[in-house]
């Protein structure tokens, strides 16, 4: 394939860190199961040595996913967790990092349960206030931590303006960008330093693999970001590489059916009675509605609503939807729902959610690519069903 820089995105989500094998011609990159590599002499390889290192099917993915990012380099993990964990080895004992309070739960768990005990402080704010993030920062922060749409209440962050804040104090900007995927987002061309990636989520996109991913331009950090894959070790098998490159081929036509979906989906929840507030930066009346048609190219599949209810209530709705899957996780082609106060985000103290806006009726959907009138249908009898 001519190099990237010459196709669109929805080519290069097919083709890009993937040429036919060699040898047989095969059009889909091998999924090569090996945990070691012949070599032609002592200490002379073919590029591989040992897959905790470096793996072929593993590298495509790398190549890949740096593509749609365009970015230079990426590196590749066992969980997006694992690529988390992997910016925080960065730092150092008494650095100070500057985090978004509207985060995945899992994130702020590593922050304050792991990271905490290393002498690592975190802050977060309100990063939809550039003077917040500007107060925040302080001698010793390194670290930037951005997520934008923000999970679960569907924030928009100015990456742009944030990423400037982070660089005039010389630390580092890190997005993660699971919500919006590349097709619609691509940080590092508004700045940013580091872009993480649960590949579970869109781009996997059939909820059967768990994997992730950090993007970058800088050659020293990906240099730092792959001595602690191979150190650390939390890699993920050629198969599971299989499967994310099976997912990115089809990233951008489910893309547009997610946002599709999404987008009436939330004008029809905007309308009803029983629901107090809809969060989704495609409603023109969402605060962050122009910086998220500025930086994004649609506006995701992500969207929260919340009921006038209890947290029974909310629970009851949730565990009435047949359409609608009750799970954690998202970006897969069926549509999942959950009660952040339970399950995604129960880790946070109650008091703590609920100073962030995370009301026990709050509901998350990650909104799939089944025919919309069916959702809504299924949303309203459970809506039905659990609220008196």
């Amino acid at each position: 394939m001519p190099e990237d820089d010459d196709f669109r995105f929805e080519t290069r989500s097919v083709h890009a860190g993937q040429d036919p094998d060699e040898e047989t011609g095969a059009l889909m990159t091998p999924i090569h199961a090996n945990s070691t590599y012949e070599q032609d002499a002592p200490g002379e390889h073919r590029g591989y040595e040992y897959s905790r290192t470096g793996n072929p099917t593993r590298t495509d993915l790398e190549a890949n996913l740096a593509s749609l990012e365009n970015g230079e380099y990426g590196r590749c993990f066992s969980s997006g967790m694992g690529s988390i964990n992997t910016v925080l080895n960065l730092l150092d004992a008494g650095d100070h990092v500057v985090s978004g309070e509207d985060i995945y739960g899992g994130t702020r768990r590593i922050f304050d349960r792991v990271y905490t005990q290393y002498d690592v402080e975190f802050t977060y704010v309100d990063t939809t206030d550039l003077d917040a993030i500007e107060d925040a920062f302080r001698e010793g922060t390194e670290l930037l931590w951005l997520e934008t749409p923000t999970n679960p209440l569907m924030s928009i962050v100015d990456v742009e303006g944030a990423a400037d804040v982070a660089h005039d104090h010389d630390a580092l900007c890190a997005v993660d960008n699971t919500f919006a995927t590349p097709y619609l987002q691509r940080p590092l061309d508004l700045g940013a330093d580091i872009v993480s990636h649960s590949l579970t989520k869109y781009l996997g996109g059939h909820s059967d693999v768990v994997g992730g991913a950090l993007i970058t331009n800088d050659e020293e950090l990906d240099e730092r970001f792959g001595f602690y894959q191979n150190s650390v070790g939390a890699t993920p098998g050629p198969h599971e590489c299989f499967l994310v490159l099976r997912g990115t081929k089809t990233l951008p036509v489910r893309m547009d059916r997610h946002c599709e979906n999404a987008r009436e989906l939330a004008q029809w929840l905007d309308d009803h009675e029983d629901v107090d507030r809809v969060y989704y930066p495609g409603l023109d009346s969402h605060p962050g509605h122009d910086i998220a048609a500025g930086q994004m190219d649609d506006f995701g599949g992500m969207l929260s609503f919340e009921l006038e209810a209890s947290l029974e209530e909310a629970a009851e709705c949730v565990s009435s939807t047949e359409v609608f899957t009750l799970a954690e996780s998202l970006g897969g082609v069926e549509s999942l729902i959950e009660q952040p106060a339970t399950m995604t985000h129960a880790s946070i103290p109650a008091e703590e959610r609920e100073a962030a806006g995370l009301s026990d009726g709050l509901i998350r959907a990650s909104v799939g690519i089944e025919h919309v009138d069916d959702l809504k249908t299924d949303l309203q009898q459970a809506m039905d069903a659990s609220i008196e």
